[in-house]
Order: C-alpha cells, then sequence, then structure tokens
C-alpha cells in the first residue's frame, strides 16, 4: 500500500514536517517516489502574490530542455518574474538525469477571463509536457497554476527532502500533500506519481483502482483537454473531480454520490433520490471499484477525504482549529499535529466525505444519506 499525508495550516510551514510526519509510517511504502503538492505558497527570498502571479512546476533533464523551456515560455507570452532554485544535493538523488528543478513564477497574461485563463495554463502545461516526450523526455511539466508547487523525485521521502534542502524554509506553505511510493502496477514514471493535477484539483490515492480502464475508456472519450496520461490507475480520480465540480457545476458533496452511489433502495428514500439516481445513470461508467481512500485539494485550499464502499485502505483525519491532518494512519496523524485532542480523530465509513475548509475552524463530515445544496456557490 501507498502511505498519504496532508497538512493543512492557517500559518505556512516546511513541507519537511510532512516528509518528517512521514517517517511514522514508513513500513507502508517502498521508496519508489515521492510526490508533494503545496499550496499557500510563501517564499523566503521572493514575495509572490498570487493575485496576479503563476508557478510552473517540473524537472529539466539537460541543459538543452533547460534553454528550450525559456524560449517556449517567452514565445507563449510568459514573463519570469522569480527562479527558485534548491540547494540540490546531488548524491542524495537516485536519478543522474536531473539538470533542474524548476519552480518558476510568472506574470499572469493580461486581458483574459477566469476561465480563458484557467485554459491557457492547462494548454501550456500539456505543450510543454508534449515537448518533453518529443524530445526524448528531456522535460517533465507537473503543473501550472497560481499559488501550487509540485515536486516529484525517486527515492524515499526524507532523503528526497534533503536531497532539495526542503528543510531550509525557503519554501512554505498552508497546504501541503505528500505521497511515498509512487506505482503500484507499472514502471516508474514521475507523472505516474501521486498527487495528480489538473486546473487548480488535486488528489492522490491509497489503494487499486479496479475499474480503472472503463473509467479511463469514458473519459478519455469525453475529449475534454487534459483527461489523458494515465501513468497510473489513481490519476483518474483527479479527473473525475473535476469533471463533477468544473463540468457539471455541482458542489464538492455529489464527488462521492458519482464515484460510490448508494445502492437503490437506499436512493428510493433519499431527498434527491431522482437527481441523485439520473446522477448514477449518467455517470455509471465513474464509479470505483476499490479499495480506495481518497485525499483531495480545492484551488480555495479546501482539502477532502473519501472512502470507498469496501473501506479496506485506512484514512483518518485530526488537528484542532487552526491546523489538521489527514493520513494513512492514525500515527501518521499524531505526528503531523500532535498538539490536538485525539479523542476527536475521524475515520471515516463508506458513506462519509470529510471536509477542512479553508478557514479551518471545524471538520465538516458530509454522509451521503444527507441532503444537499446543488449549487457550486452555496
Amino acid at each position: 500500500m501507498c502511505r498519504l499525508a496532508l497538512k493543512t495550516a492557517d500559518i505556512p510551514f516546511s513541507p519537511y514536517e510532512v516528509l518528517s510526519g512521514m517517517e511514522a509510517m514508513q513500513e507502508g511504502y517502498d521508496g519508489s517516489g515521492l510526490g508533494l503538492l503545496l499550496r499557500g505558497v510563501s517564499f523566503e527570498d521572493y514575495k509572490y502574490k498570487k493575485e496576479n502571479q503563476i508557478i510552473l512546476s517540473g524537472i529539466a533533464h539537460t541543459e538543452a530542455a533547460f534553454n528550450r523551456l525559456q524560449r517556449l515560455m517567452e514565445e507563449r507570452g510568459f514573463e519570469q518574474d522569480y527562479d527558485h532554485r534548491f540547494k540540490v544535493n546531488a548524491d542524495l538523488i537516485e536519478a543522474k538525469d536531473r539538470y533542474q528543478y524548476i519552480v518558476r513564477v510568472y506574470k499572469k497574461p493580461d486581458g483574459l477571463t477566469t476561465e480563458e485563463m484557467e485554459e491557457r495554463l492547462m494548454q501550456t502545461r500539456l505543450f510543454l509536457r508534449k515537448n518533453g516526450e518529443e524530445h526524448g523526455n528531456d522535460l517533465t511539466i507537473f503543473s501550472f497554476w497560481s499559488d501550487v508547487v509540485t515536486i516529484k523525485e525517486v527515492g524515499w521521502p526524507l532523503q528526497v527532502g534533503d536531497a532539495l534542502g526542503l528543510n531550509d524554509d525557503r519554501i512554505k506553505a498552508r497546504v501541503v500533500m505528500a505521497q511515498g511510493r509512487q506505482n503500484t502496477n507499472y514502471g516508474i514514471n514521475l507523472y505516474a506519481c501521486h498527487p495528480f493535477f489538473i486546473q487548480g484539483i488535486a488528489t492522490m490515492t491509497n489503494g487499486e483502482n479496479t475499474a480503472f480502464v472503463p473509467i479511463k475508456e469514458w473519459l478519455e472519450g469525453k475529449k475534454i483537454p487534459g483527461y489523458m496520461g494515465y501513468q497510473s490507475d489513481s490519476e483518474v480520480f483527479a479527473h473525475i473531480l473535476h469533471y463533477v465540480t468544473k463540468k457539471l457545476g455541482l458542489p464538492l458533496a455529489a464527488y462521492k454520490h458519482v464515484i460510490t452511489p448508494l445502492r437503490s433502495e437506499e436512493l428510493n428514500v433519499h431527498p434527491q433520490g431522482d437527481f441523485l439516481k439520473g446522477l448514477r445513470t449518467a455517470c455509471r461508467r465513474l464509479i470505483i471499484d476499490g479499495p480506495n481512500a481518497v485525499i483531495g485539494t480545492l484551488p480555495d485550499e479546501t482539502c477532502m477525504l473519501a472512502m470507498d464502499a469496501k473501506k479496506l485502505r485506512p484514512a483518518t483525519v485530526g488537528g484542532r482549529p487552526g491546523a489538521w491532518a489527514i493520513a494513512s494512519e492514525m500515527c501518521g496523524v499524531e505526528a503531523l499535529v500532535p498538539d490536538r485532542d485525539p479523542s476527536l480523530d475521524f475515520q471515516p465509513m463508506r458513506e462519509h466525505t470529510v471536509i477542512i475548509p479553508p478557514e479551518r475552524k471545524e471538520l465538516q463530515i458530509w454522509s451521503q444519506f444527507d441532503q444537499f445544496t446543488l449549487s457550486q456557490a452555496a
């Protein structure tokens, strides 16, 4: 099994805290990879402005790829404001084709609506990814978005953290997602490493999605840009969350009704049974067959946890006002937020979605048996 950890806090903290917290769960992963996604980012030596700046994250594997990236971004009209340089200890990096880790801040283009901006950022990410693949995979691009930094590398979490100097506090964030163990069923590929990202939405998963092929084929059949790749069977969870919230315009509560719908006899007595039956029919190919525990984050720093009906992959959430953690094991929560009341820790059942709102004052526990508002604005 993989091991997952998320911490969200009002006060920005070092991602190294989460890597240290994962040490409590180290028997659950094999060192084949680490993925980190940071939101609410701040830099020690640069004042980042979320409102008018965006961040590109990835790896240039050669000097030629690094120089080509600079040219391509200029040609596409993106003006660089800041280039974060990690203090790399190459002796601790297993892979030897890492010319430059990329965390670059660019100015947002002017004159675009929110929708146009989101589309342009995604298309740019996809363009750069394809360009890298066309040049022998010499350029790997993880995310291009406002207020998001993504880091992925082969190796043990703390080893990668030490290799990139993540304990120097030069990068902090209010939300950090981390996953240890890169891939279960396929060869090592950085694109297969959780968390997965699309247009501000990110998920990571512990489990095995045995319904992967029909879900992947359905998503690919929608011909929606960004629904591609799939080096991991878990990447579809991010795309389903994107489809539910961005394309269908439904609230987060609907996500659970899509991936693990209630039975017909349960929907017959549900206050929104007719709507949910229709949703189940329309999205039938997106029903997962676990076991899976899914952790996700949204652009406003909302964090969520949901289990499938089998509930054979563990996950616990706990914390206090201002700081919360989600982890595969209770010891992970303890390591991330030790100054909490552990008696209030919560392990969701098959019907629950656990939400940590961006205000971080308390947990919200939603049940599929409850009525919810069919509006994103609510």
